[in-house]
């Protein structure tokens, strides 16, 4: 039997946590450690420093030549505070809780929810971040807090409810194609002031990637979670293929609006209600898709 300080496979450290929205659905994200966000930082730091500098000698030469040095000191001062105190307050708000470095080391900032973070969730946490550097310049404070939770959330994430991931950016490389014309027609139906969330969007890209492996009960099987309440949303007949309406929205939030040329053809006037099983389409040329729905079998 292993010693006792030695690491068992069952005592590994998880660098991944669940993460349920509100939509009910849960992700894995793996979280992003110190290293990983220590270069972001640094990269953030270095963008700061070279804009300040710029700014220093732009206000530089404007005080020597209008003889006003004493003015444009406080200037830079100000500038420095700017940028010291809201730089990541402003880009984590305006890139959806990602800066510069954050998004060029693949991490974004979300709500431990996992929703985007919000404009106050954003300029707090990044405020808190002199508190994370006490004592000042050696960050002891933030580490020790990032040690002590599993989600290396440092004292600014913590009270702003917030925590670091590594961006998951493979997920929306392409866009599959769908072959069903009925998956354009029920797309049409969907509401048009209906917004789909990013994790949603996630969600659906995900499902309809892998799908084309699962079985028709199988697919019903997995969608229905995420079917049921949007076909009580959408005011749509209950039995409602829940795979179609699963396609029918992947295709209105990542197809509906590329050019007609990359759209799926929708010439054949079929039901988007119809049972997902091979049916003879001329048959149902000119039928309500409100009146025919999927069969309760399996159920």
């Amino acid at each position: 039997s292993p010693l006792p300080f030695m690491a068992t496979k069952s005592a590994q450290i998880d660098s991944t946590v669940e993460i349920v929205t509100p939509e009910n659905i849960a992700f894995h994200y793996q979280v992003a450690g110190p290293f990983r966000r220590l270069p972001a930082f640094i990269l953030d730091l270095l963008i700061r420093s070279g804009v300040f500098t710029l700014f220093m000698i732009i206000l530089g030469l404007a005080g020597a030549l209008t003889n006003l040095s004493g003015i444009m000191g406080a200037g830079m001062m100000i500038v420095w505070f700017l940028l010291d105190w809201f730089y990541g307050g402003i880009f984590e708000t305006w890139m959806n809780g990602q800066t510069p470095g954050k998004w060029v080391l693949g991490i974004r900032v979300l709500s431990v929810d996992g929703q985007p973070i919000n404009g106050i969730q954003a300029i707090m946490r990044n405020i808190l971040r002199t508190l994370d550097m006490m004592p000042v310049g050696t960050c002891m404070l933030g580490l020790v807090a990032m040690t002590l939770n599993q989600r290396f959330q440092r004292i600014g994430d913590i009270v702003c409810g917030t925590n670091v991931v590594v961006e998951e950016r493979k997920w929306l490389t392409g866009v599959a194609k769908m072959d069903d014309a009925r998956v354009a027609q029920l797309a049409n139906y969907i509401p048009a002031d209906y917004r789909v969330s990013r994790t949603l969007a996630k969600t659906l890209a995900a499902y309809v990637d892998r799908r084309r492996f699962f079985s028709i009960p199988r697919r019903r099987e997995v969608s229905r979670h995420l079917a049921e309440p949007l076909l009580v949303q959408f005011g749509f007949p209950l039995d409602t293929s829940y795979d179609l309406l699963l396609c029918a929205l992947y295709y209105r939030t990542f197809v509906a609006d590329r050019s007609d040329d990359e759209r799926i053809t929708t010439e054949i006037n079929t039901s988007p209600f119809s049972p997902t099983t091979p049916t003879n389409v001329a048959a149902q040329a000119s039928a309500n898709p409100f009146d025919i729905v999927q069969p309760q079998s399996g159920k």
